[in-house]
This record gives structure tokens, sequence and C-alpha cells, in this order.
């Protein structure tokens, strides 16, 4: 004998009504998560617009990169494309001998020894520029 579903208690509905629940908590997330890293960052840069601009002595006392590895591919994987991403930053010590850590550009990096003195301009978090004494 044959079971007769209504259109609402089906297995298939039920299987169903999870996948989508599951879907929009997942997307709700996802979009959830971009809105507090913009709200982040929103939040740092007012921070940042409202803290005095520094202008201190300061030695470098180390440098560093980041390198970040993204893979894209086709649905086949026939189509890999790999795009790699390079993060540079330079940590400071001041003369009262607290250390400051900048996110710093290519350029500004190759610029910039190890053991260097000068002047740093910063503000907040934000990294202005160091001029060599």
């Amino acid at each position: 004998m044959f079971t007769q579903y209504n259109g609402f208690d089906s297995p298939f509905h039920t299987g169903f009504n999870i996948f989508l629940f599951m879907f929009f908590i997942i997307f709700a997330l996802i979009i959830g998560t971009f809105i507090v890293m913009i709200v982040k960052n929103i939040y740092t840069w007012n921070q940042n617009n409202h803290t005095p601009l520094l202008t201190v002595h300061a030695k470098i006392v180390s440098k560093r990169t980041h390198i970040s590895h993204h893979h894209h591919g086709s649905a086949n994987m026939h189509n890999i494309h790999t795009t790699s991403s390079t993060q540079y930053f330079v940590t400071f010590q001041v003369e009262s001998g607290d250390r400051i850590e900048f996110r710093i550009s290519g350029t500004e990096y190759g610029l910039l020894a190890d053991n260097d003195s000068g002047t740093l301009s910063f503000q907040g978090t934000r990294y202005l520029s160091f001029r060599r004494d």
C-alpha cells in the first residue's frame, strides 16, 4: 500500500525546509560578518581621525611580511588560478621603550632598515611617515 502525503508533511518537503533554514542561517552569518567588518573599519578610521598626530623619536627594531595565497578554480578544476598578496609591517621602539607595529606600503618597507633611527609620525593606528636622522 502507498501512503499519500499532502504537500506539507512529505519527507521531501521537510528536507527542503531544513535546507532553506540552513541556507538562510549561513547567508545571514556571511552578511553579518561583512557588516561587523565594515562597522569595525569605520570605527577604527573615526578613532584615528580623532587621535592627535604624534611625532616621536623612534628606532626600527624589526620588519616582517605576511604573504597570503589565494587559489581560484573552476568547477572542473582544470583552470586553477593562484594569486598572492603581501602585507608589510614595521615595529618601532620609541624612547619610552614601548613598541608599536604599523602596516606600511611595500615601497616604504623597502626604504627602511633594521636599527634605523629617526622621527616617526603616526595618528592612532595609522602610520604616516618615518624620517631617518
